[in-house]
C-alpha cells in the first residue's frame, strides 16, 4: 500500500512539472558558429564552373574552359578569383580567332583562359587604383579605378562580387590577352625559326612558357645556319641532346645587357658555365659569339640575340674520346662499368693515362685487366678525385684522397712540371662539362692491400 502511495505521488509531481508554464521553462538554444554557417552557405553554392553554366551569358567560356581542359581545376578547392568575359566580349575578338583559339586549346586558350584567374579570393572591395595582381598564367594584370569605373587591364568590369563555392567572380566586357611569352616574341620576331622548331621538338616550349625569370641567348636562323650540314637535322632527331644545347643557351634570372661585365661568368639551365667578354668596340660575346642585339623583353624574361650557336662542354667520357689519344683508357672504363659514373654531374678531377702511358705497362696487363672488371675499377679510380683540383690547386707535397680509398701524391719538379706519384702531368685543365682531366704519362697503381 505504501509503494502505490509514493509511486502516485511521484506521478503527481512529474505531470505537474510537464504542465508549468512556458515561461517558466529556460529553454537555451545551442547557437551554429559563425564560420560554420558560412562553410554551410558556401557548400550550398555551385562552384565556379556550375555558376558560370548556371548564368547562361557564359557559353563562350564554359566551352573554351571545358576545351582547354580547366574544367576539373576550376571546379577544385580554389579559392580563384575568375574575370569572366560575357559571349558578348568574345564577340568582339577578331572573326575567327575563337575558332582559331580552340584549335589549340591546351596551348594558347588555355594560356589566355588562366590569364583571366587570380589565385586566392579577391572581392570588390579589395581592388584599388593601380593595384597589380599575379595570374595563374604567371603574368601579371594591373587594375585601375577612374570615376566609378573599374578595369582590369583594358577590360571593364561590369559585374563584381558573384560567390561560389570555391571562390568569386567578376564579368568584364573584353577578353584580356596575355604579354607575350619569350616563345612568342620569338616567333613573333621571325628571324628564329630554326630556334623556335628546336625548342618545340626538345620539348622545351612549355618551360619557356612559364613564369621563368628566364635569360635567353638566342641563335638566329643565320647562327643555326652555320652549323656543319646535317648537324640540325641530326639534332632535331635527338631530342635529349638538342635540349642540352638549348639549355646551355638559358641562364635562369633576368641578365640585362647592364649586369654583364668582362669576364662574368654564369651558370647555365644546362649546367655548365657559359663566360662573357666586353670587345674592345664594345660589343658583348657570350663564349666567343657576338651578341648582336641585347635587352629584349618579354613577360617572363628577356632574350639578347647571338650570332653564333654555342656548345656546352662536353662530359669527361665524351672530351676524352673527342681527343683521340684516350683509346685504352675509354676501353677501360666501358670495361670496368665506370663510364656512366664518369657522366654523372661530379665534378671529378681525373688523371688520364694516354694510350702511350697504357702501352708502357708490360706486356698483357692490358688484356689481363680487361678480363678482371674489378681490378680494373680499383686502378682506375685511383686515378680521379672527387671535386674539381685545377693546375693552379696543385702545390709540392699535396696529398689528396682518390675515389679508389687510396691517398696520391703531387710533387713539382724543378724545371716547374708536376707531377702525381711518379707519373709526369703532361696537360693541364683540359675542361669538362663535370670536371677537369690533367693528361698523365704513366698509369698509376694504387698501393698494395
Amino acid at each position: 500500500m505504501k509503494k502505490v502511495i509514493v509511486a502516485s505521488v511521484v506521478l503527481a509531481l512529474l505531470i505537474t512539472a510537464c504542465a508549468a508554464p512556458a515561461a517558466e521553462q529556460e529553454v537555451v538554444p545551442t547557437p551554429m558558429p559563425e564560420m560554420e554557417e558560412e562553410v554551410m552557405e558556401e557548400e550550398m553554392l555551385p562552384d565556379i564552373v556550375d555558376t558560370a553554366i548556371a548564368a547562361g551569358s557564359f557559353e563562350t567560356l564554359v566551352a573554351a574552359v571545358s576545351a582547354a581542359e580547366l574544367a576539373e581545376a576550376l571546379k577544385g578547392d580554389g579559392p580563384f578569383t575568375v574575370f569572366a568575359p560575357s559571349d558578348e566580349a568574345f564577340a568582339k575578338l577578331p572573326e575567327g580567332t575563337v575558332e582559331s583559339l580552340l584549335e589549340d586549346p591546351t596551348g594558347q586558350l588555355a594560356r589566355i583562359l588562366l590569364y583571366h584567374v587570380v589565385p586566392g579570393k579577391v572581392m570588390a572591395s579589395d581592388v584599388s587604383d593601380g593595384l597589380i595582381a599575379e595570374t595563374l598564367r604567371g603574368a601579371e594584370v594591373s587594375f585601375s579605378v577612374s570615376d566609378g569605373k573599374v578595369m582590369i587591364n583594358d577590360a571593364e568590369i561590369v559585374a563584381t562580387d558573384i560567390e561560389t563555392s570555391n571562390g568569386v567572380i567578376h564579368v568584364i566586357d573584353s577578353v584580356i590577352l596575355p604579354p607575350e611569352d619569350i616563345v612568342d616574341v620569338a616567333v613573333g620576331a621571325g628571324s628564329f625559326n630554326t630556334l623556335v622548331a628546336a625548342v618545340q621538338a626538345a620539348g622545351l616550349e612549355e618551360t619557356l612558357r612559364s613564369k621563368g625569370p628566364f635569360t635567353v641567348f638566342a641563335p638566329t636562323d643565320e647562327a643555326f645556319a652555320k652549323l656543319p650540314e646535317g648537324t640540325v637535322e641530326a639534332l632535331l632527331a635527338d631530342p635529349q641532346a638538342l635540349a642540352d644545347i638549348l639549355l646551355y643557351h638559358v641562364v635562369p634570372g633576368k641578365v640585362m645587357a647592364a649586369d654583364v661585365s668582362d669576364g662574368l661568368e654564369a651558370e647555365t639551365a644546362q649546367g655548365s658555365t657559359v663566360s662573357f667578354a666586353i670587345h674592345s668596340d664594345g660589343v658583348p660575346a657570350i663564349n666567343g659569339a657576338l651578341i648582336t642585339a641585347t635587352d629584349i623583353e618579354a613577360f617572363n624574361g628577356v632574350i639578347h640575340v647571338i650570332d653564333t650557336v654555342i656548345l656546352p662542354p662536353d662530359d669527361i667520357v665524351d672530351t676524352a674520346i673527342a681527343n683521340g689519344s684516350f683509346e685504352t683508357l675509354v676501353a677501360a672504363v666501358q670495361a670496368a662499368g665506370l663510364e656512366e659514373a664518369l657522366r654523372g654531374d661530379g665534378p671529378f678531377t681525373v688523371f688520364a693515362p694516354t694510350d702511350a702511358a697504357f702501352a708502357k705497362l708490360p706486356a698483357g696487363t692490358v688484356e689481363a685487366l680487361l678480363a678482371d672488371p674489378d681490378a680494373l675499377a680499383n686502378i682506375l679510380l685511383y686515378h680521379v678525385i672527387d671535386g674539381k683540383v685545377l693546375a693552379a690547386d696543385v702545390t709540392d707535397g699535396l696529398e689528396a684522397e682518390t675515389l679508389q680509398g687510396s691517398t696520391v701524391s703531387f710533387a713539382i719538379h724543378s724545371d716547374g712540371t708536376p707531377a702525381i706519384n711518379e707519373a709526369l702531368i703532361v696537360a693541364t685543365d683540359v675542361m669538362a662539362s663535370n670536371g677537369v682531366i690533367h693528361v698523365i704519362d704513366s698509369v698509376i697503381l694504387p698501393p698494395a692491400e
